[in-house]
């Protein structure tokens, strides 16, 4: 057989190959017609109510004004964004939503890593399953509630002040004070948040071998080092994965939660970029400067992920993409 008639057969195997390929991919896509089918629902979703608003970003980049319309509102371009920089109430909503980010990330954040190796530690799965089933409850319980019940026991007239009231320490309101108002709020989250945290990572400790605790127990680790190099180690990706989308919300702290207790606290201790956001363009009309503090947001977000998905990969994690 000549080398022309080889290179033919092989150019012709070739394409045979692609042709199938392709036949086979279209004939995957018609035979799960239906399941395809189900996903059109999800990706309208997010095309609706996500991808399309991101259109009204160019407000940012306009005076705008909603009887005139994106097309009517005239052009400032960068204008809202240099008032924002300089506006004091922008500077100060942006103080206080780092600071309660801060504590969020650092109390907040390993607070259900903590949980779930806690109960993981106990032996008994009917008192591990009722702790389970209480520290789930206030994940059920809206806002509003959660802050009346807060109220009730730190407020003024509840039973935390007549405690200091009787002991001689004055009638302190814990749900008034500025001081604390950022404190609150963590430990609030903390509290409504904590249990439902842990399902994630007791899944990631389900899926640790084993044999590697049997193994250590052999060699003599005790609970401290198991924990340490083993439970750690396994839940590593999981708790790098959470970390990092953590970051993509890292100036969004909770709107719902914080404008309930506002007016208790001050503008000063309780004004976020979200409340900025609420009060100066729902209500006060400012719909330019308060779309570009929102936009600030967001870009701020996206690149904190970028940077922690690349971070984590170079040292060793998977990352998120």
């Amino acid at each position: 057989m000549s080398a022309t008639t080889r290179d033919h057969q092989d150019t012709v195997a070739t394409r045979g190959r692609a042709s199938t390929s392709q036949r086979s991919v279209g004939w995957r896509i018609r035979r799960e017609r239906w399941m395809y089918l189900f996903i059109v629902p999800g990706m309208l979703y997010f095309v609706v109510f996500a991808y399309v608003p991101l259109l009204g970003n160019v407000i940012a980049f306009q005076d705008y004004s909603p009887y005139l319309g994106f097309t009517g509102s005239p052009w400032v371009g960068l204008e809202n964004f240099a008032t924002m920089f300089t506006d004091p109430a922008v500077v100060t909503a942006l103080k206080n939503t780092l600071i309660i980010t801060f504590l969020q990330i650092v109390f907040a954040f390993p607070a259900p890593i903590g949980l779930a190796l806690l109960l993981n530690s106990l032996i008994s799965d009917g008192v591990k399953r009722a702790v389970q089933s209480v520290v789930y409850l206030p994940h059920f319980i809206g806002w509003v509630v959660v802050v009346s019940i807060w109220l009730e026991v730190l407020g003024g007239d509840g039973p935390v002040a007549h405690l200091f009231t009787t002991i001689g320490l004055g009638t302190p309101n814990i749900m008034a004070n500025p001081d604390t108002f950022k404190a609150l709020i963590t430990a609030q989250v903390i509290w409504k948040e904590v249990g439902w945290g842990t399902i994630i990572f007791f899944a990631a400790l389900s899926a640790i071998p084993p044999e590697l605790y049997e193994s250590a127990a052999m060699d003599g680790a005790g609970a401290w080092r198991r924990m340490w190099h083993i439970t750690l180690p396994g839940m590593s990706s999981v708790i790098v994965l959470l970390l990092i989308l953590r970051l993509g919300s890292v100036l969004t702290v909770g709107f719902e939660q914080i404008i309930l207790q506002q007016p208790a606290v001050g503008a000063n201790a309780a004004e976020v970029l979200d409340t900025f956001v609420y009060y100066q363009g729902v209500l006060g009309g400012d719909w330019g400067l308060s779309t570009a503090a929102g936009l600030f947001k967001g870009v701020i977000g996206t690149i904190l992920v970028i940077a922690a998905n690349r971070f984590a990969k170079r040292a060793g994690s998977g990352g998120i993409f």
